[in-house]
Parts: C-alpha cells; structure tokens; sequence
C-alpha cells in the first residue's frame, strides 16, 4: 500500500491518488475476503441486533453512493448542504437480505471502483469545499478520508477479514 495517511494529516497534504490507490488495496482484499463467506453464512446476523454480512456490504455500496454524489457535487460548488442518510432505513427499504450474495458483493465491488476512479481525478483545491451535516461542516478531504476509514471498520467485522495495512485515518474537519 502507498503512503497512508494518519488522523492528523492536514487536507493540503491528501493526495487523490494515493487515496485511490489506498482504496483499491482495501477492495482487493474486501474481494478475497467476501467471496471467502458463503450465502449462508453470509445471510446470519454478525450479533444479537447486528446486520447480517449481506446487509453489512448492502450498508456500504448505500455509503459509496452517497459518498460519490458529496464527492462530485463538492467539487463544484464550494458549499453544499446535502441531507444525512438514513441508514438503517435505506437497507431495510432495499432489502439487501432479499439478493443474491454474489450480486451485492459484485455491485459493491463495482461501485467503489468507480468511486476510487473518481477519487483519483478528484481536484485536490476543492478538498476544503464543505458539506453542512447536523451543525458541522464536513470538508471533502476529511469525507474521502473517513470514507476509507468506514470500510475498513465494517470489513473487520464480518467473516474471513483479511488484515492489511491500515488505510487513511480522518483528517481535521475543515
């Protein structure tokens, strides 16, 4: 993995393509690690309340294509205010326990490889462009950071994770 970033890098210092390149490493192994889980396994809560693995990777392509309108928006226009999401609510209207487990792993896989091609192409002078969320103000560069972050945290929950290098850590909110 190329140079990661720690949770004090400022957003001056991120680079589009060493994010995209940190991305890419974590969906290498997210795809090994994935298709290591069976449907069935797949299917069974990760805890007492918990989603189940499917649901877990069905929360994180709703994260990537929230992610990918902030991160596209955010480059052209300097503020955005653009709501939350609703988490638990957007995988039970989706109902990711209702699909194949090979397609959720596939589309996951699909769309974050397009998120990480649009991160790479990302101009790092709108990385301070802000996102209003609930009172704070969110910077693009802290979003694409913690974006990486959040993959990692629901990855090491499921099954057959398999440990790399820690990516990106969050940037100071700008």
């Amino acid at each position: 993995m190329s140079p990661s970033y720690t949770h004090l890098t400022k957003i001056s210092d991120l680079s589009p393509q060493v994010l995209a390149a940190d991305l890419h490493e974590i969906l290498a192994r997210a795809e090994t690690q994935l298709s290591a889980i069976s449907p069935k396994v797949a299917a069974k809560p990760l805890g007492r309340g918990k989603w189940s693995s499917q649901q877990t990777v069905g929360h994180l392509i709703d994260s990537c294509n929230n992610n990918l309108h902030r991160v596209i928006r955010l480059q052209l226009t300097p503020r955005l205010t653009f709501p939350a999401y609703q988490q638990v609510e957007w995988v039970d209207v989706q109902r990711y326990d209702r699909r194949p487990w090979a397609d959720i792993v596939g589309l996951f896989l699909v769309l974050n490889r397009h998120f990480a091609h649009t991160v790479q192409y990302a101009n790092t002078a709108h990385f301070t462009h802000t996102w209003a969320l609930e009172g704070h103000r969110v910077s693009l560069g802290f979003l694409l950071v913690d974006y990486l972050e959040h993959l990692e945290h629901h990855l090491r929950q499921m099954p057959c994770y398999v440990p790399g290098v820690q990516p990106a850590g969050p940037t100071k909110r700008a």
